[in-house]
């Protein structure tokens, strides 16, 4: 019986994060996805801490709801990163938490990328 893409994603999860860890001047940026919507985070993982974050949720205004799209990924991605650059980071560890680095994860990156962080 094969296993459900989560499943999948959640097996090539800690083969990622053995490998990468974010710090204070170069945070990790995280990645997650849900059916209804998309999250970021800036997470400082020496002292175990989230610096910033942002989703199609907080985005989302009070008549405009956001969708899980590559539009609002962007969208997404440029927010974090001008909370990101507003706290003098400009460098991150991409963490793509098991995603495959295609469609909206990738425009996440993109608009993150364009706003100004360097990964």
């Amino acid at each position: 019986m094969s296993k459900s893409k989560n499943a999948q994603r959640l097996l090539r999860k800690p083969r990622i994060r053995k490998k990468i860890s974010g710090t204070e001047a170069r945070p990790r940026l995280v990645v997650f996805r849900s059916n209804q919507h998309l999250y970021a985070q800036l997470v400082d993982d020496v002292n175990g801490v989230t610096l910033a974050a942002s989703s199609t949720q907080v985005l989302s205004t009070d008549g405009e709801t956001l969708k899980a799209n590559k539009d609002s990924a962007t969208k997404v991605g440029k927010d974090i990163a001008a909370k990101a650059l507003e706290k003098k980071i400009d460098t991150v560890v991409f963490d793509r938490s098991g995603y495959i680095y295609h469609g909206k994860v990738k425009a996440l990156a993109d608009g993150a990328r364009e706003a100004g962080l360097k990964f």
